[in-house]
């Protein structure tokens, strides 16, 4: 079959359209945030680098400490020394320096507003809260597949891979103390008030007000948790212009306010909608009425009879050729 310039733009243009009208029917509606969904606003410009915010998790959740200087670099005597998050370390403060920009960061699971781990999970081991949004795994319904791992475009699940009988660690925002009417232990041990504790939309109103309030303003920043009585007042020191995790993904239930831009702290770049948005939609549309596996077994039924076909026929022509021989 011959096939002309004209028409293979015809042909491409056509498949372009299609594709793009079937990515939209089976895109789904992005998820928002919850009424009372609770969350943490970390505040770069008053973080002083103490990690006692890791001391607190490492206490509340029961994890070893880590001695990776004392083996990588000699360095005697650590109490905790891990370099990144691990499944033992599940908040970490890590530094950024480069000149005279200078800044620390704390990393650990965004429990975004629609997540794309809980999004591909076959088992529905991870799942997010439907009251205050914590997302939480769950041992017993986990497979070990680490799709989640693949999917989280902050890379924070981590797995065991050294045990017999492995789990998968992250951040909980300590949901089993707040349960009883905690606070993550993360914002209980900063004495500062650069991680806090409270409502998500509380809290992006507050790191609004602090980027719409004036460099070098007088600021009465709470400790611990957004309506905490205990308070410590500084200058409003200068921020980038932006609340990281109001949109990123989706949108985090942990968000971020800092004086260097955040692709600098290692926080990547997003679109504002969920990955699962899509991935999700597909997932359903193929797996609706077992579309997909009718359609496998349709294409293995009907290349299992096209092979017998052609089998029957080269033995009836061999047949054939016989007879001819035997009557010549």
């Amino acid at each position: 079959m011959n096939i002309d310039r004209r028409d293979f733009f015809k042909i491409f243009s056509a498949g372009v359209v299609t594709a793009s009208s079937t990515t939209n029917v089976i895109a789904r509606e992005p998820k928002n945030r919850l009424k009372d969904a609770v969350g943490i606003l970390y505040d770069a410009t008053l973080c002083i680098g103490c990690k006692a915010c890791e001391v607190g998790c490492k206490i509340l959740n029961n994890k070893t400490a880590e001695h990776k200087i004392e083996k990588e670099l000699g360095v005697p005597k650590s109490w905790d020394s891990a370099s990144d998050l691990s499944v033992d370390t599940l908040n970490k403060i890590k530094v950024y320096k480069n000149g005279n920009d200078f800044s620390f960061v704390k990393k650990a699971c965004m429990h975004c507003v629609d997540p794309d781990c809980v999004s591909v999970c076959p088992t529905t081991a991870l799942t997010k809260n439907q009251t205050n949004g914590i997302v939480s795994w769950d041992i017993d319904a986990c497979c070990g597949c680490r799709y989640c791992q693949m999917a989280c475009p902050f890379n924070i699940p981590k797995f065991e891979f050294g045990k017999a009988f492995p789990e998968l660690k992250k951040c909980e925002m300590c949901q089993h103390l707040i349960a009883d009417g905690g606070i993550p232990g993360c914002c209980e041990s900063c004495p500062c008030g650069a991680s806090i504790f409270g409502n998500v939309e509380d809290l992006l109103q507050e790191a609004h007000r602090r980027l719409n309030s004036g460099i070098g303003e007088e600021y009465n920043f709470p400790i611990s948790e957004l309506e905490s009585q205990y308070r410590t007042t500084k200058p409003i020191s200068k921020y980038v212009n932006y609340v990281y995790g109001e949109h990123e993904n989706g949108g985090t239930q942990y968000i971020m306010l800092s004086a260097i831009p955040f692709e600098k702290l290692g926080m990547p770049i997003l679109p504002g909608q969920s990955e699962a948005v899509l991935s999700e939609g597909i997932q359903h549309t193929l797996y609706k009425g077992l579309i997909a596996p009718f359609v496998l077994f349709a294409w293995l039924a009907f290349g299992a009879h096209r092979s017998l076909k052609n089998e029957s026929t080269e033995l009836d022509t061999e047949s054939d050729e016989k007879k001819g021989g035997n009557n010549e």
